[in-house]
């Protein structure tokens, strides 16, 4: 049953407090862990963290985190919270070397890993941590950094329903739009799979029709305004459309990570037999764009930029070459003067 964080009840108040007692460590600084490290210290939470570069943690020394120099000083913390890029990446921080689990002593008790990975690797690595005393919350969630800091990040969580109800006030303060529980093992992790090849549909058709309404004589502000005040705008239409609009590729999410995403959903359809013709269709679509890189001076450079700069290979296919239009348009994601500081 789906559990959402707006209007705490008495007993939700009485697990914020002692939540707020709960040593808590963080690793992962990137374009999504940052922010979020960051609301939770903002909420009045004392957090350590590690970083593979320290210098991206630095500024949250400032709030008051405590700076580790390697994982395994986390090993004493009471909840782990990892947001990194890969499983791989997830299993380097639990259990390799300088891990937190790489000593004999302590660990944390309750592991909430908000990283997006394959449903397999995930239980593999819940059953991993129960032979060390520990249990594992997958808590992956919806948006990006731009979202953490308005507030409108959202999570989905699966695992012990007790170790949820424990950290909810802890995710709670990150999400700011609530956390839904979906129940046991790892399918939160299906959830977000779905959710983030719904994304890659939504990137790949928006860019398709913008084109199409372009190339027909219709300015991509124009369009994408009446698109966004019909019923088929969305918050991700919204704050992706200042972005079509001027082509501002600034990174919220790589290709190369929709791409992996667009392949865990095609695996797992596959395990299920579940026929996703259309998530096919939009995988080899992606392809393209890392084909259409090659075209540019610096490619790899060119790759590491958003997700969105697909709009470029849709109108290469379509002959158009593309300008900015030089139309500032809102995202809804802007944070409110006295928020930002």
């Amino acid at each position: 049953m789906p559990h959402r964080c707006a209007g705490r009840s008495r007993r939700n108040q009485s697990e914020g407090a002692f939540a707020m007692g709960l040593r808590v460590g963080w690793i992962g600084m990137g374009r999504m862990g940052y922010p979020m490290a960051e609301r939770l210290l903002d909420a009045g939470y004392e957090v350590s963290v590690w970083n593979r570069t320290r210098a991206k943690a630095e500024p949250l020394a400032k709030k008051g985190a405590v700076l580790v120099d390697a994982p395994r000083d986390l090993s004493s913390v009471d909840v782990l919270f990892t947001m990194v890029s890969t499983g791989a990446d997830v299993e380097q921080v639990y259990f390799g070397p300088d891990g937190v689990l790489s000593g004999d002593g302590a660990v944390p008790k309750i592991f909430v890993d908000c990283s997006s990975i394959a449903v397999e690797q995930s239980a593999d690595i819940r059953k991993r941590l129960a032979a060390r005393g520990a249990q594992l919350l997958a808590s992956p969630v919806s948006g990006n950094g731009k979202c953490v800091r308005a507030g409108k990040l959202s999570s989905v969580a699966s695992g012990p329903r007790e170790i949820f109800d424990t950290v909810e006030p802890l995710i709670a303060a990150i999400a700011g739009r609530g956390v839904s529980y979906v129940g046991e093992g790892e399918l939160s992790r299906f959830c977000k799979i779905a959710h983030n090849v719904f994304l890659g549909v939504v990137i790949q058709n928006l860019a398709e029709i913008t084109i199409l309404a372009q190339k027909a004589g219709v300015p991509r502000a124009a369009f994408l305004d009446f698109m966004n005040n019909s019923v088929m705008g969305s918050v991700f239409t919204r704050y992706k459309a200042n972005a079509l609009v001027n082509l501002d590729w600034t990174t919220t999410f790589t290709p190369e990570l929709l791409r992996k995403d667009l392949d865990l959903g095609l695996s797992s359809a596959r395990r299920l037999n579940v026929p996703m013709p259309v998530t096919a269709a939009t995988r080899e679509a992606l392809q393209a764009h890392f084909g259409a890189a090659r075209l540019k001076d610096d490619p790899e450079a060119y790759l590491a930029l958003d997700f969105a700069a697909i709009l470029e290979t849709v109108a290469l296919g379509a002959g158009i070459e593309l300008v900015s239009e030089g139309t500032p348009v809102p995202t809804g994601l802007e944070v409110p003067a006295q928020a930002a500081e």
